[in-house]
């Protein structure tokens, strides 16, 4: 089992993709463990405060190192039986090496995974320098924070652990292989769109029942992954 651990300023925007489809089974079969963790509740002061303004100047706030520090302290007192070894403190940052199948993998034989979502104008650097062992982005755009891509790459390692996903599944599909997977269709066989259109069919070598045959067409219209 591995557990992923969510520092967020926003619990709930969670709550609705980790309650639905395999993310939810997989919760509830004991092979990963969720745990939100609002970073409001290690503030002692009054109004809760989780950010200030950037020394030096600028426009937005900045999350505190501080605050964050006690949130990753807190929970690693409670999960004193993983090891160092088995756990990554992840900061999603939009500077942070882009995200990919191969990482997932390597995250997937870890016990714990730590998530900073950042929000705002960014997280104090001490964070990244001292407290986040990495830093990962999802793409080369800018989100409102990091709880999107943090469930992002939860997805990706939850599907690679045993018993999440069927292992045939995970062995055809886009980026084990090399490859981009192959079209997919299913019933109808033929669809036809409306009025005056041509009709949608299904690719004759599909129907054929020939395996071999069948197997060709998919490897020849499998794309490379660009390198």
């Amino acid at each position: 089992m591995i557990q992923f651990d969510m520092i967020t300023i926003f619990p709930k925007i969670f709550d609705s993709y980790f309650k639905e489809s395999i993310i939810k089974r997989a919760q509830k079969r004991k092979l990963i463990k969720i745990k939100i963790h609002n970073l409001r509740d290690f503030t002692k002061d009054v109004h809760r405060t989780v950010d200030d303004r950037p020394y030096g100047g600028g426009p937005g706030m900045i999350l505190k190192v501080d605050i964050i520090f006690k949130a990753i302290k807190n929970i690693l007192q409670k999960n004193k039986r993983i090891t160092k070894k088995q756990r990554k403190i992840i900061l999603l940052s939009a500077k942070g090496k882009k995200f990919d199948q191969k990482k997932a993998k390597q995250l997937s034989k870890l016990k714990q995974i730590i998530f900073i979502c950042g929000r705002y104008e960014g997280v104090d650097e001490r964070v990244a320098k001292h407290i986040a062992d990495e830093e990962i982005s999802i793409g080369d755009y800018v989100l409102t924070g990091g709880e999107v891509p943090a469930m992002v790459i939860l997805d990706a390692v939850s599907r690679l652990i045993p018993g999440v996903i069927k292992k045939d599944s995970l062995e055809e599909e886009s980026f084990s292989t090399g490859l981009k997977e192959y079209p997919q269709y299913t019933r109808p066989e033929v669809f036809n769109p409306g009025k005056d259109k041509r009709n949608w069919q299904v690719p004759k070598v599909l129907l054929s029942g020939h395996h071999k045959k069948i197997k060709d067409w998919k490897e020849k219209h499998s794309t490379a992954l660009e390198k």
